[in-house]
């Protein structure tokens, strides 16, 4: 991600930050902040040369960052971004790595959340959920880390989140044993405002065709099925046009 590509209408000055007496150091926590939609973690801000007592005097004072969740900030002045939360939770998994920095290593959107950040169907997204290629501990009862492999293609930036695409948050959802009615609705939008093909949706549901009755990875079949059950008129999408 480039951090010259997300900008938000707040400044870090001397006068704000009287603390940091270096000129860098204010350079730099606001350029961060910046390129996160106003977020900063402790770790990144101690990087940028912020001493961890000043960090912890402005945070408690409230004057200049406003806590999130642990060890992540919001710089007053900043608007608060849309999934704020989940933003914060998401820093949380790499707190040294800047956003414009990361890559599926440091952890991707997925499964419910991702379909929240696009706004494909009405499942709540009342625990973050991210993938990651390794296992990872988290403290947090409302994160949900999957382990998993994204294939390049599966994922991609968003709104300065690292979020799996359409189509293979579809297919997670099959394959996490969601109900599989609100699942096909989440098709049908996908499909409806054409964020993916039937068969670049295709693919990554055919992991979870053989248990639905399927053939082992035929996933033309359970998509059409997807699709009925969500009420999708009969051609919705054109699946019968899918290869196989």
């Amino acid at each position: 991600m480039d951090p010259g590509t997300v900008h938000t209408p707040f400044h870090i000055t001397s006068d704000t930050l009287p603390s940091i007496a270096r000129r860098s150091s204010i350079a730099t926590v606001s350029a961060i902040a910046e390129a996160q939609l106003g977020l900063i973690t402790r770790r990144q801000a101690e990087l940028a040369g912020v001493a961890p007592a000043t960090l912890a005097r402005q945070v408690a004072e409230g004057v200049l960052f406003r806590r999130i969740a642990h060890g992540v900030y919001l710089v007053a002045g900043a608007p608060e971004p849309e999934h704020l939360e989940l933003r914060a939770a998401w820093l949380q998994l790499a707190p040294e790595t800047p956003a414009w920095e990361r890559t599926p290593a440091q952890g991707v959107v997925s499964h419910r959340s991702a379909a929240a950040i696009y706004g494909l169907g009405g499942l709540p997204a009342d625990r973050h959920q991210f993938t990651l290629p390794e296992r990872k501990q988290t403290g947090r009862n409302d994160v949900r880390i999957h382990r998993g492999g994204l294939e390049p293609g599966a994922w991609r930036e968003t709104r300065g989140l690292l979020v799996t695409t359409p189509a293979r948050t579809a297919g997670d959802l099959v394959a996490d044993y969601e109900d599989p009615e609100s699942v096909g609705r989440i098709v049908r939008d996908i499909l409806d405002n054409a964020r993916a093909t039937p068969d670049e949706l295709a693919t990554p549901i055919a992991r979870s065709a053989a248990r639905f009755g399927f053939g082992s990875g035929d996933g033309a079949s359970l998509l059409r099925r997807l699709l009925e059950m969500a009420g999708a008129a009969p051609g919705s999408g054109n699946p019968g046009h899918m290869q196989r």
